[in-house]
C-alpha cells in the first residue's frame, strides 16, 4: 500500500486525543478484524482457494506460519510435491535467523555436516542440524538420531523414507519442529502480559492482546503455551471464526438501511478525503457508500496500520495477532471457544457513536493516512514497541507506555471501550471463578483492559480475588 503517494495539503497537527483513540481502538477491540475480513474481502472481490494442506501438518503449520519462514503464497502451489532449491533455500536462511535471535554463543571450530544436496528428507534434515550444531548446543554427533530424539523427525527405520525427495510441507513442518523445540529448551520465546487467578477449584489464565502482531513475537513460550495447553476453554472478546448465522446482522449494523448513504451522513471535507483514499486502495467508493463512517474509519486505519498480507515483512499484522493464534489453534485441537462479548455487542458500541463523533473520527483517521507519514510511522513504532514488550512480558514498561499513548481524555470513544464493557467482562469471570463445575480457562482479552486503572484485573482484585502475575 503506496500511502506516501498520496499528497494532500495538511493543516494542523493530527488531534492527539483522535490519535490515543485509534491506539485504544488497536488493544481494546477485536472487531477490528471482524471489519477487515467482511469489508475488505469484498471490496477486492478474490475467491480464496483453499490450502493443499495434510489434516496432519495443520497444527505444526499454524504454529510455523507465525514465524515468518514462509509466505502464505506456498500453499497453493506444489505444497505436497517436492521442495525446489529456491524455497528450501529461503526457509533455511529464514530458520537460521530464528535460531539466531536466541543470541546463543557459536562453536569456534564448527565444521558442518556435508549435505547430500540432493533436497531428500535426509539432506534437509542434515542441513537442518547444521543451523543448530554452529552453537554451543548439546545436539550430539548424528543429524538423524538428534531429530528423532526431539521428535522433530519422526518414525523409525525405513518409515523414516530418508531417501525420497522432502515436500515443502514436510520441511516447513521439520523447521517449524526444530524452531518450537529450540525455544522450549532454552526457556525462550514471547511471555506476553499473563496473569493467573484461582478460586473455588477454577483455575484462569488471563492473558492481555495487542490485536496486531508480528513474526518477531513467536514461538511463544512453552509455559505459555502449556496453560492453554491444559486448558478446557478459550475465551475471547468475539470470535471472528465463527461469523455463521451473524453475516447477516453484522453487515445490516454497519451499512445504512433506510436509503440514506455516506455522504448525506459526513461533511464534504470529509467526503472528499475518502474519495482521495480509497484511489489509492483501489476500492470501489460505491461499495463504502453503504457503510458507516465509523466502520470505514476502523477499516482503514487497520489497513493502514497493519499491512496483513506480508507476513515477512515484520510490520504489524492483523493475521499475526495473538487472539487470532489461539483461536485458530484452539479451531483445529476442537477446544470449545466462548465469547466474553460477541461480534454484535461490539458492532452496537461503535454503532452508538454520535454522528458527530463519527464525522470527526473518520476525519481524523483520514487526515493521519493522508497527511502525516510521520505520525502514521510513529504510531507504527509504538505498536512495535508494545510488541517487543509484550514478547518481554514487561508488565511495567508495557503499563507506562499504554498509559502515557493511549489514554487521553474523557470522550465518547474512551466510554465505549471502558467502563461498562470491563464491568461487564469481570463480572463474567467471577461467574467463572464461583462455578462448581471445577474447570481451567484460558482467556484473551485486550490489553488495555488489564492494565488500564479500574478496569478487569483492578474489579477482580477489588472483590478480594488474588491476581497474581503468569509464573516462568
Amino acid at each position: 500500500m503506496v500511502i506516501n503517494q498520496i499528497k494532500y495539503v495538511r493543516g494542523d497537527e493530527m488531534n492527539s486525543k483522535i490519535k490515543k483513540g485509534l491506539l485504544r481502538t488497536i488493544l481494546s477491540l477485536s472487531i477490528i478484524f471482524s471489519l477487515l475480513i467482511i469489508s475488505v474481502t469484498p471490496i477486492l472481490a478474490q475467491e480464496i482457494p483453499t490450502p493443499d494442506i495434510s489434516p496432519w501438518a495443520r497444527v505444526t503449520l499454524n504454529e510455523g506460519e507465525r514465524y515468518g519462514i514462509y509466505t502464505g503464497d506456498w500453499y497453493y502451489e506444489g505444497f505436497r510435491e517436492e521442495i525446489s532449491e529456491e524455497r528450501l533455500e529461503l526457509l533455511l536462511t529464514n530458520t537460521a535467523n530464528k535460531i539466531e535471535a536466541l543470541g546463543l554463543d557459536r562453536k569456534e571450530d564448527f565444521t558442518p555436516i556435508a549435505s547430500k544436496g540432493d533436497r531428500s528428507r535426509e539432506d534437509v534434515i542434515i542441513r537442518l542440524y547444521n543451523i543448530l550444531a554452529q552453537y554451543e548446543l548439546e545436539v550430539g554427533n548424528s543429524p538423524i538420531e538428534y531429530m528423532q530424539e526431539r521428535n522433530i523427525l519422526k518414525g523409525k527405520g525405513s518409515g523414516l523414507n530418508l531417501d525420497h525427495i522432502c515436500t515443502t510441507e514436510q520441511a516447513i513442518v521439520f523447521a517449524t519442529r526444530l524452531i518450537e523445540d529450540t525455544y522450549n529448551l532454552l526457556g525462550a520465546g514471547a511471555k506476553g502480559l499473563a496473569w493467573k487467578v484461582e478460586h473455588n477449584g477454577n483455575t484462569i489464565y488471563l492473558l492481555g492482546s495487542i490485536h496486531v502482531g508480528n513474526s518477531h513475537i513467536y514461538p511463544l513460550n512453552h509455559k505459555l503455551k502449556e496453560a492453554f495447553y491444559q486448558s478446557d476453554v478459550l475465551f475471547v472478546e468475539a470470535n471472528i471464526l465463527n461469523m455463521e448465522g451473524q453475516i447477516d446482522d453484522f453487515i445490516d449494523l454497519i451499512a445504512y438501511q433506510d436509503g440514506t448513504l455516506l455522504k448525506d451522513h459526513i461533511s464534504e471535507e470529509t467526503y472528499e478525503k475518502l474519495s482521495n483514499l480509497v484511489e489509492s486502495y483501489g476500492m470501489p467508493m460505491e461499495f463504502l457508500e453503504e457503510l458507516k463512517p465509523w466502520a470505514i474509519a476502523i477499516t482503514l486505519e487497520t489497513l493502514s496500520m497493519a499491512d496483513a498480507g506480508n507476513l515477512d515483512e515484520n510490520l504489524p499484522s492483523a493475521g499475526l495477532g495473538v487472539d487470532l493464534y489461539f483461536m485458530s489453534h484452539a479451531q483445529l485441537m476442537g477446544m470449545p471457544i466462548y465469547e466474553l462479548e460477541g461480534i454484535g455487542y461490539q458492532v452496537e458500541l461503535f454503532d452508538s457513536l454520535s454522528p458527530e463523533y463519527q464525522d470527526e473520527y473518520l476525519s481524523k483517521v483520514l487526515d493521519n493516512i493522508l497527511n502525516s507519514s510521520d505520525n502514521h510511522l510513529a504510531s507504527i513504532e509504538l505498536i512495535e514497541e508494545w510488541l517487543n514488550q509484550w514478547k518481554d512480558g514487561d508488565i511495567e514498561g508495557f503499563t507506562k507506555s499504554y498509559l502515557e499513548n493511549a489514554i487521553g481524555e474523557d470522550d465518547e470513544i474512551t466510554n465505549m471501550l471502558f467502563g461498562e464493557r470491563d464491568k461487564y467482562m469481570a463480572e463474567r469471570i467471577v461467574e467463572l471463578l464461583e462455578s462448581d463445575e471445577k474447570a481451567t480457562y484460558f482467556i484473551v482479552v485486550g490489553a488495555g483492559h488489564f492494565v488500564t486503572p479500574d478496569t478487569i484485573i483492578y474489579q477482580l482484585r477489588d472483590k478480594g480475588y488474588n491476581v497474581e502475575v503468569f509464573d516462568y
